[in-house]
């Protein structure tokens, strides 16, 4: 693979920032990708290969992100898949001229066998926080004993490292811990016992955000156990999770950390509960926290986006319901990741999927769309559905995964 990349049309940071970007996992095929809805004040929205696929059988994600409060630096993680829920492996690129050219790939092992099964590690990005100017890198991390996906919700822990020069150099890995002298490595939140359940990062869009108090909030998701010990599974789906959001508070140059209360779904509206949180700030103060649900096995049920608020920095929320545009309407969404973006302008947007029809648990994941949020009504406005982008997608076929990571600008 190249290790270095030029592209003439990237911007300084200022403009840049004034853009959404977003770095995907593609397949070659369909190259048609962009649709404007017969709409002439459609955004303008192009496409560039950001990391190519090594070849048949290895489908590839790649995000990047700051690393310091000011300035062009950034940390590209590229994953290459061969199966569902399981990172290969990992390179990471630098570059200190906002994208312009990258450093070689500094390859990340993954995965490897130890004592009690398979050691497997999943990168989930990383954060400045703007008050301090650190940077946190988070990823999930547990040892599988057979090394089966599954086996990760009653094996994952969530893991951070902490640099004060922008990645160059990292503090010691730290597991996240809730405060207190009860809890500890096997134990480490109210109501986890690692063996018997889990807490993981859903995915990279799952991003911490910083308070204005200063504490670093990360909404995380947790496998519930049933009153037998057991993992419990009340909605019948393919798995079942609850989301929490757990607040960092600087002592020293480490963090100390506290679990807000859980988020629970009600399981006959959605069948695998709520997962992969995504939250931010609204006009008032309140806290937003957008879900992902599922129908998965139950198809009839209509599949959603859940939302849920919090008055009080974000450790109490409210029931989760299905969440509507400003006209009042539901609508269908996939069970997929979605992300709240802050953007430069002080805008707040959503970037999702959104159906016409009622989806089938995970599928379709198309079309893509992005969305402006109402900071005051804290409802997607309607009007902002018009852009929509048909992706290029990655394909699991039976003789191997397909898929290229492409980075996609939208103007706004």
């Amino acid at each position: 693979m190249n290790g270095t990349l030029s592209h003439s049309r990237w911007l300084p940071r200022r403009s840049f920032m004034k853009q959404m970007i977003s770095t995907s996992a593609m397949a070659r095929v369909a190259p048609g990708f962009l649709i404007a809805q017969g709409n002439a004040t459609q955004p303008k929205v192009s496409r560039e290969l950001f990391v190519k696929s090594p070849g048949k059988g290895a489908a590839v994600m790649a995000f990047a992100y700051y690393t310091r409060r000011k300035g062009l630096d950034l940390m590209s993680i590229e994953q290459r898949w061969s199966r569902s829920d399981t990172i290969d492996l990992a390179y990471y690129r630098y570059s200190n001229n906002n994208g312009r050219t990258w450093t070689e790939p500094e390859r990340k092992i993954t995965g490897e066998r130890r004592p009690g099964g398979t050691w497997r590690l999943h990168p989930r990005g990383g954060y400045v926080d703007p008050r301090t100017g650190r940077f946190l890198e988070i990823w999930n991390e547990g040892i599988l004993p057979n090394d089966d996906p599954l086996e990760g919700m009653r094996q994952w822990n969530v893991f951070y490292s902490v640099s004060e020069n922008g990645g160059k150099t990292k503090s010691a890995v730290q597991q996240i811990i809730h405060e207190g002298k009860e809890f500890g490595p096997q134990h480490p939140l109210p109501g986890v016992y690692t063996g018997k359940n889990c807490v993981m990062i859903g995915d990279h869009a799952c991003l911490p955000m910083t308070y204005k108090d200063g504490s670093i909030l990360l909404p995380v998701q947790i496998s519930p156990l049933a009153p037998d010990g057991r993992l419990a599974n009340p909605g019948g789906g393919y798995t079942y999770l609850d989301v929490a959001v757990m607040h960092g508070r600087w002592q020293g140059a480490g963090l100390v950390w506290r679990m807000s209360e859980v988020v629970k779904g009600d399981p006959a509206r959605s069948t695998r509960g709520m997962d992969e949180a995504t939250i931010e700030t609204l006009a008032d103060g309140r806290l937003i926290m957008v879900m992902r649900g599922s129908n998965d096995k139950k198809h009839e049920l209509p599949s959603y986006r859940w939302v849920s608020y919090s008055s009080d920095g974000g450790w109490k929320w409210t029931q989760p319901e299905a969440w509507t545009d400003s006209s009042g309407e539901a609508f269908y969404s996939p069970s997929a990741c979605s992300q709240l973006l802050r953007h430069s302008s002080g805008k707040l947007y959503w970037l999702g999927n959104i159906n016409k029809a009622n989806p089938r648990g995970n599928r379709p994941r198309y079309p893509f769309y992005a969305g402006e949020v109402d900071r005051r009504s804290e409802l997607l406005k309607r009007e902002t559905r018009q852009v929509l982008v048909h992706m290029t997608r990655l394909f699991a076929f039976k003789d191997g995964w397909v898929g290229d990571a492409h980075l996609y600008r939208i103007a706004v």
